[in-house]
This record gives structure tokens, sequence and C-alpha cells, in this order.
């Protein structure tokens, strides 16, 4: 319990300190105009709240995130602590904020413009073709998560199937693509972010009052793994949005266009990220006191099991009910921000106006048939493509932000730093996992 307490106070404090030192470093303008005045067309770039922004980009970068991600991740034991608290304090709050407040600076630009803008043309059209594809794969996947989940909850009934319920959802991503993000998403994800967000106070609670016990770092923080999986890179890429995230690059430039002074950065993009490193360590601890042991955590069944089963058990039937939103909501709503990015990249690389709504609604159809031709592709491997491409987006990102900083005369290494070490990271990735080259496996064999 220790361990998991003083991971908790680190994170609030990153925010407090760390964060107003990358604010300082960045150096913000209250008096400069936001993109959402200069550039307004209450479409996608419209003045909200502050408190309604935080919440729509806390919801649009956790989806089930940092719930799945930390209940697979403690099974490499107490070294995920580590990870979720100095990954999200110094790499991934750092990363999300540089690029948001870099979006905000360069009048709302998306990814794959503010990399050329920074590395050159060549890097542009590298990015955005990675960028799509990376947007496409999490629209895919989180597609494919949520109708599975509303088949199973669904099945006593006659109706209920998996491409019933894909329709469903794709007809739910279009209408919230093409329509303006403060008729639909501005209104409903304030919602959702709160539900999740109760949730985790609610499953806080069952942490300090229900029996069992949360493992220390003392234990050891080598790895746990029933499987023997190695802690490094295996851990940094399973939690990936508790910790860094290179999804959250492309979601933070919509928020750009909503933010209206440059002083709720913070609060906003370094903010959002705390957050959800909160709630990753908090899914973390409940998942391993829940089973007892690591070994049993793995048995439980998939993570949406494990939430819907702690939640139920803990909460009765308000927690069945915050389960149902955590687990089924939270997908949807990740998987219709990364078809509007991709709505607004496509828009901006052809130029197309888009206060029509025509022509929005011309740019989703190929993209949702992308998608659907992907959902006949198996999903593990859909699974692995995107969580590799995921971390590498990171990596480049946070390469950008240190090239911006240097070129301002800041310090750049706030930047430079995490950038190595995802650099690092990625390459390890697809030497070592199973996907990649395998060097893991084939070292063990080579062992035994």
């Amino acid at each position: 319990m220790i361990s998991f307490i003083a991971g908790i106070f680190l994170l609030i404090v990153g925010y407090i300190v760390y964060g107003r030192i990358v604010e300082r470093v960045f150096g913000v303008d209250a008096n400069r105009q936001t993109p959402c005045y200069a550039k307004r067309d209450d479409v996608d770039f419209t003045p909200i709240a502050t408190w309604r922004v935080y919440l729509i980009e806390f919801l649009n970068i956790a989806g089930t995130g940092p719930i799945f991600g930390a209940i697979l991740g403690i099974l490499y034991g107490p070294s995920a602590y580590l990870w979720i608290v100095f990954g999200c304090i110094f790499a991934g709050a750092v990363h999300d904020y540089l690029v948001g407040m870099i979006s905000v600076r360069k009048g709302g630009a998306s990814v794959p413009d503010i990399v050329g803008g920074e590395m050159g043309r060549t890097m542009y059209r590298i990015m955005f073709l990675f960028s799509i594809c990376l947007l496409l794969l999490v629209a895919t996947v989180f597609t494919e998560t949520s109708a599975d989940l509303m088949q199973t909850l669904t099945c006593d009934f006659a109706w209920s199937s998996k491409v019933l319920w894909v329709g469903v959802i794709m007809f739910y991503f279009l209408l919230a693509t093409i329509f303006p993000i403060s008729q639909i998403i501005g209104r409903l994800y304030p919602l959702f972010g709160a539900c999740l967000l109760i949730m985790a106070v609610g499953v806080l609670y069952g942490i300090f009052f229900e029996p069992g016990r949360i493992p220390e770092i003392t234990d050891g923080i080598y790895s746990h793994h029933p499987k023997g999986l190695p802690v490094f890179p295996m851990l940094c890429v399973t939690i990936a949005c508790g910790a860094i995230s290179g999804f959250h690059a492309t979601q933070a430039p919509m928020m750009s266009r909503c933010i209206t002074n440059e002083r709720h950065g913070r609060k906003v993009f370094y903010g959002a990220m705390i957050t959800e490193g909160i709630v990753a360590m908090i899914w973390a601890a409940a998942a391993i006191k829940f089973a007892g042991s690591y070994e049993n955590l793995a048995a439980m069944g998939t993570p949406a099991t494990v939430v819907h089963t702690i939640c139920s058990s803990w909460l009765g039937i308000a927690g069945s009910v915050l389960a149902i939103l955590g687990v089924v909501v939270a997908p949807v709503t990740s998987g219709d921000t990364a078809f509007r990015s991709s709505r607004l990249m496509i828009a901006e690389h052809y130029k197309l106006g888009q206060k029509s709504f025509y022509k929005r609604f011309y740019i989703c159809i190929p993209m949702f048939a992308l998608s659907a031709l992907l959902m006949c592709v198996d999903f593990s491997v859909l699974w692995r493509y995107f969580a590799w491409c995921n971390q590498t987006v990171a990596c480049i990102m946070l390469w950008v932000g240190h090239i911006w900083l240097k070129k301002n005369g800041r310090n750049y290494w706030i930047a430079l730093i995490p950038a190595i070490f995802m650099t690092v990271l990625s390459i390890s990735y697809i030497i070592l996992a199973p996907e990649g080259f395998d060097l893991w496996n084939r070292l063990s064999a080579v062992r035994n």
C-alpha cells in the first residue's frame, strides 16, 4: 500500500512542480490569441470552457487504455508503478503538453503539419501516412472491442450479433465525426469523462477497505509475469496510455483548437495525462489486490472481464453500470475521435474546407471503408501493430518537441531525454517481441 500511495502522491506533485517547470520552459503567453478565436468556424475551431476541454481531452486520450493496459501491466510486478509514475511525469505529460501547445502556436496544426514544420516535407509525408494508419488501427481496434462487449452483454437476445453492433457503432462514429465538435463531443464527453473518474474513485475506496494485499516495490522490480516476459520493453509497451502514448499526439490538436488561453494548457494537456496516470495506478493496484496473485489475475480472463468483476464485487449494481460505461463507452469515444482526427488531417493535407457538411461526409466514406476492411484481419495482429505504432509516434513527437524547443532557445533536455528513451524502447520492442524478430523467445530456446 505504501508504494501505491507514494505513487499517487508523486503524480500530483509532478503536476504541480514539474508541470510548472515544463510550462515555463515552453513560455506561455496569456495575451496571444488562440486558434479557437483566430480561426473560429464553430465546427472544429470553437471556444469551449476549460473544464469541458479538460474532460474531453481526458476521455479522448484515456478510453480503456489506462484501465486495460494497467491490468495487463501489473502482471510484470511492482515495476509497473515506477513506469506509470515516472513515465507519466517525465515523458507522457511532457509529450502531450508539447504537442498540444506547439499546435496552439501553429494555429491548431495537426501532427503531420507539426512534424513537417520542424523536420521537413519528407517527414511530413511519412508522418501523414503513419498517423492515418495509427488512427485507423485505433478506430478499428476499439470498434471491434466495443462490438464484442456489446454482443456479450446482449447475448440473451436473438437479434444481437457482432455485425449489428459494428453497424450501430460505425453509424455513431459517422455522426460524431461529421457534426461540429460542440454538438456531440462537447456535450456528451464531459459526462462520460466524469463517469470514468467516478468509477476510479469507487475502485479506490475498494483498494483501501477491501481485504487483500498490494505488492510493494520492496518485493523486487524484476519481472513477475507468469509467462516470464521481460519488464523492458514489454511493460513499457503494455502500459502505454497510462504512461506515454503516441495516440495522444493525434488528439491534442483537436483541443488546441478549442482552448481559450495558453495559460490553460498545463491543466488541459499536462493535467489530463497526470489524471490518466492516477487512473492507471488505481486499476493496477485494484486488479492485483482483487486477484491475490499474478497467476490468479492472468487466469481471470480479459481485462474487460476483470473490470466488470471488480466493479460488481466492490461497488454492487452501481459498479456494474459504471463498468459497462467504462468498457463500452470509453473505447467508443476513443474510436470516434480517432476518425475525427483522420478527417481533419486529410482535409488539411488536400486543403479541403470543412465548413461544408458534404465535404466532411465525402472524406469520411473512404475512411470507414478502410476500417471495415481492417476488421477482416486477425484482432491480435491488429492490436500488436497498433501498440508498436503507438509508441513509435510518441518517440517521433518527442524528437519534434526537442527540435522546436532548441530552435526557440528553450531547455530542450526536457524532451530530448525521454525521446532517447522512447527510441531505444521502440527499437528494442521490434527486436524482442514475437510480432517482431522474436529474439527473446529465440534466446530462451537457446538457454533451455
